[in-house]
């Protein structure tokens, strides 16, 4: 993409001629207005895009608009742009996997009559899949879901639904939310979803905005449908066709809800299920459960790095590219995507993923041999999805087949296992595995494969039904030999006719336009030129020789033909056969995809966990209400992963009551943020089912993490930095409960020193004693470390903060250079400086600045308000800002006088008097004032 493409030939040539082009253009000014479609007219060779379609792809996607030709003249002049096949591979995968702005639309025709072939969004990929993942595997499911929100007083009702089209699953499910809709951003985070469809008028009042900003951050592309799309008429009988199994359970679920079956009625028709008679039978329906997995909004996903960005310079910058080793096609990429969005609550379910890592881990031979057999798994789902839509040739089936024989090998090997896990793999694998691989199952699919196909002719490329399979296709197969054997005899003879070697001089050519033909060079046609005039007839001469036939050859080769076309023609039957045999196996295979993920992400949990220099540990799981979280020689996984780190690791100890709530100062570059964000990243990979990078580690089970860590602007929707703090911090304080886990960096350092030093420390505060949530919060404000302390100021007093302790990143100074050196260890204790200046000194700052600034520092400290940290009422601390303190008595006389002389000020006719009169009377005023000054030492800073 990034080629340049001012060489013009890299462009196909854009070839209509004017009759061609007026019928287009025509056609063009027919099509309605969607600026969010992006639409392609496929040419044969090649497609083009036309209007502000082709400016857009000329800008963004050759990087000039040199690429731009015109089409027509004058006024009907239309912007042409061609892209070869190359290229359009290439826009389809940024606008429907990474963009999330536009839709992609097909058309195939000619002249003035064209009709839309294939259409996709970046929700429903199915069409385009073919071109999507031909060279790469599917690395997430796309899922679309639809939102009726329903405004009340005390909140938003939202009726939600949500289609993944991939696994075939509709979903559905009614909340309250608050007004940041942080439980529609978890569910949109957890599911994965790409698209979102809204009714029309939504989007007029502020409520709708907010709900629409939450979708944006979410990278989630909003579609807007006609009220009138969202309705639940015949939903259950709609359901009825799609959905497998009886119909009672699916009107039971859709009655329970007042608003979701609404938004589910709009889902099945944009998605257009019904259309499809392949989805008959096949979908499955279930209730949503916000509550069953972690929630993560995409402030926490962004903040941990869970998932790739195009921004990352290896795969090992996200937590997704450091853990995914998976072997499968696919399948086991897919899974792994769903789990890190979806960290699970349960505590037995997660330690039996950890019970199963374990036994991976400790058993080496075990975990390689398993990893073998499944890097030869194909994309089972993907394969079985073709198969059910009728799309599948005997390719697909062939690569089901070679992944269904590799199951007895896998079980075999999990067979072999004696370890203390082994009831665990018995009761998870190996049962399973013995039920699916049984004569009514897997082997009943792998004995009608090995009787239909042609299994020999595989090693030459050739997916061919076997003759012996069908007794017509058998007759066929014998006729075509004999006509072979035929054609070859007379090849033979003609050649001793005409004295020539065989295929030598003589060769049999079979070509499309002619059939079968003999050819000889023309260089050896001299020789039996006489020969060829009587008992041959010449086709054609050409440099590469002359080709002739006669009437005998031609006989045959035309009942060869005819007995080829008969042959394909039941080949062709029989395969339709095979593959809707094949079709009614996909509950097999759908419970086969799903144990071979499974235990590839988990070998792959057990491949990272013993691979890294550090090895990773097995952590200790405890409910939510009791145990703490103590992660001991923690480290970041991503961070010690890049080359150049040697990490420096560190503990962490949240403990109820001491420790609950943790305030981290220190250095710039001093490593906090890694630090906090590496105990939610530690959380998250335990929660998933992973060992952590720890020597040893206790977590107490999180329902949520919620993450403010840097802000970046949102101009675009008018939103400033210091805004997006808020409100990500808004939408902390309203959905943290005492099992969440918050994280904070820097918090309130976008507006005012003293505005954000009040923010921080009210949030501090509410966080401590209404949430009362595990907190890290890292700060530059060190007056916030006297929240700590039980004895400070007389308002502290009052409120005996608990569970709150100071840490600290340790960095060294050398007295004699003033050089700083980060050590990067945490600590106990505040830290009393920030270090900035040396940071500016350390980027080359020059040296009269750097002076200034620290005089400019030491005249503010003087002036600075009192510190609150005070370990002592009548001792300032080391280190804290200094200030002259007040009397109180002082402070409420020198008060009462400043009163007065503003409410005598107040009180002067101003509009009556000129200036001179109003001049006097204010400088008495003040002299009056000043005569009283020496009585107040608080007055006196006025002056």
């Amino acid at each position: 993409m990034d080629e340049n493409f001012d060489e013009q030939n890299k462009l196909p040539e854009l070839k209509l001629d004017a009759k061609q082009a007026q019928g287009f253009l025509s056609f063009f000014k027919t099509l309605p207005n969607d600026p969010r479609a992006v639409r392609f007219f496929d040419r044969r060779d090649y497609y083009t895009a036309h209007g502000e379609n082709a400016t857009f792809i000329a800008k963004t996607y050759y990087r000039t608009t040199t690429a731009l030709r015109q089409l027509g003249s004058g006024s009907n002049g239309l912007s042409s742009v061609s892209v070869n096949k190359n290229m359009f591979e290439t826009i389809t995968r940024d606008l429907l996997l990474e963009r999330t702005d536009h839709t992609l639309e097909l058309y195939e025709g000619s002249g003035s009559n064209w009709r839309l072939m294939k259409s996709a969004s970046p929700g429903n990929l199915s069409s385009f899949e073919d071109v999507l993942f031909a060279n790469n595997e599917m690395q997430d499911t796309p899922v679309v879901v639809a939102l009726l929100p329903n405004f009340r007083e005390n909140g938003c009702t939202v009726g939600f639904s949500y289609v993944d089209l991939t696994k075939r699953i509709l979903g559905l499910v009614e909340f309250l939310d608050d007004s940041h809709f942080t439980n529609v951003e978890s569910a949109l985070v957890a599911l994965g979803c790409k698209e979102c469809l809204l009714p029309l008028e939504s989007g007029k009042s502020s409520e709708c905005r907010t709900l629409s900003d939450a979708l944006t951050r979410c990278g989630v592309m909003v579609t807007e449908r006609k009220k009138t799309e969202f309705k639940a008429r015949d939903l259950v009988q709609d359901l009825g066709r799609l959905v497998k199994g009886s119909i009672e359970p699916v009107r039971d679920l859709v009655s329970g809800f007042e608003f979701a079956p609404a938004a589910l009625g709009a889902l099945l028709s944009y998605a257009e299920l019904l259309a499809d008679e392949g989805n008959y039978g096949n979908y499955s329906i279930c209730r949503y459960n916000l509550g069953s997995f972690m929630r993560l909004d995409s402030a926490a996903m962004r903040a941990l790095n869970v998932l790739e960005s195009k921004t990352d310079a290896n795969k090992n910058f996200s937590l997704f590219g450091l853990m995914n080793r998976t072997c499968t096609a696919g399948m086991g990429k897919r899974l792994l995507h769903m789990w890190l969005k979806q960290p699970l609550l349960d505590i037995s379910e997660i330690n039996s993923r950890l019970d199963l890592v374990q036994a991976f881990v400790e058993d080496t031979e075990l975990r390689q041999d398993l990893r073998q057999h499944l890097r030869r798994i194909s994309d089972i789902e993907r394969l079985m999805r073709n198969i059910q839509r009728t799309r599948a040739g005997l390719q697909h089936i062939v690569k089901l087949y070679q992944s269904s024989i590799r199951v007895p090998h896998i079980k075999s090997a999990l067979e072999k296992y004696d370890g203390q896990f082994s009831s665990l793999i018995k009761e998870r694998y190996l049962d399973p595995f013995e039920l699916l691989t049984d004569d009514d199952h897997l082997n009943k699919f792998i004995a009608l494969v090995e009787t239909s196909v042609d299994l020999d002719q595989l090693e030459n490329g050739e997916y061919m039904i076997s003759p012996s399979y069908d007794d017509a296709l058998a007759t066929l197969k014998s006729e075509q030999e004999s006509l072979e054997r035929q054609i070859h005899n007379l090849h033979k003879q003609t050649a001793f006719d005409l004295d020539l070697p065989v295929d030598k001089a003589l060769k049999l050519d079979k070509g499309t336009q002619f059939g079968h033909v003999f050819r000889i060079t023309k260089k050896e046609e001299p020789k039996v030129r006489k020969k060829l005039s009587a008992q041959f007839i010449v086709l054609e001469t050409r440099k590469d020789g002359v080709k002739f036939t006669n009437t005998k050859l031609k006989k045959l080769g035309d009942q060869y033909q005819k007995v080829l076309e008969e042959y394909k023609n039941c080949q062709k039957e029989l395969v339709n056969r095979v593959v809707q045999t094949t079709a009614t196996f996909s509950e097999v295979f759908e419970h086969l995809a799903g144990f071979l993920s499974e235990l590839d992400v988990l070998l792959s949990f057990a491949d990272l966990a013993s691979s890294c220099p550090t090895p990773y540990t097995r952590p200790r799981i405890t409910p939510p209400d009791v145990g703490d979280i103590v992660l001991e020689g923690s480290r970041h996984p991503c961070v010690e992963a890049q080359d150049w780190v040697n990490f420096i690791p560190n503990d962490c100890r949240l403990v109820r009551g001491k420790s609950w709530f943790l305030i981290i100062t220190g250095p710039n570059m001093g490593g906090k943020s890694t630090f906090i964000r590496q105990v939610g990243v530690n959380i998250l990979m335990a929660q998933v089912g992973c060992f952590v990078p720890c020597e040893k580690a206790s977590i107490s089970v999180r329902d949520c993490i919620f993450a403010r860590v840097g802000a970046g602007d949102c101009q675009l929707r008018g939103v400033s930095t210091f805004m997006q703090e808020m409100l990500e911090t808004a939408s902390i304080l309203k959905g943290a409960t005492e099992n969440s886990l918050v994280i904070i960096d820097e918090l309130g350092r976008g507006t005012s020193t003293y505005d954000g030093f009040g923010l921080a420390w009210a949030i501090c505060e509410h966080i401590v004693e209404v949430i009362k949530a595990p907190t890290l919060f890292a700060t530059h404000f060190h007056e916030l470390t006297a929240l700590a302390h039980e004895n400070g100021n007389y308002e502290l007093q009052k409120k005996q903060i608990v569970g709150v302790a100071n840490y600290h990143v340790s960095a060294h100074i050398d007295s004699s250079s003033r050089k700083l050196t980060m050590l990067y260890k945490v600590e106990p204790g505040a830290c009393d400086q920030s270090f900035g200046i040396h940071v500016a000194e350390f980027a080359n700052f020059p040296e009269s600045v750097v002076a200034l600034a620290r005089e400019k520092a030491a005249e503010l400290e003087d002036f600075s308000p009192t510190s609150i940290i005070s370990t002592d009422a009548g001792q300032e601390q080391e280190g804290s800002k200094r200030k002259r303190g007040y009397d109180a008595d002082d402070i409420s006389r020198g008060a009462a006088k400043a009163h007065k002389f503003l409410k005598e000020f107040a009180e002067l006719p101003l509009e009556t008097m000129d200036l001179k009169q109003a001049l006097q009377q204010v400088t008495k005023l003040k002299d009056d004032l000043q005569k009283d000054v020496n009585n107040s030492e608080w007055l006196q800073q006025f002056f």
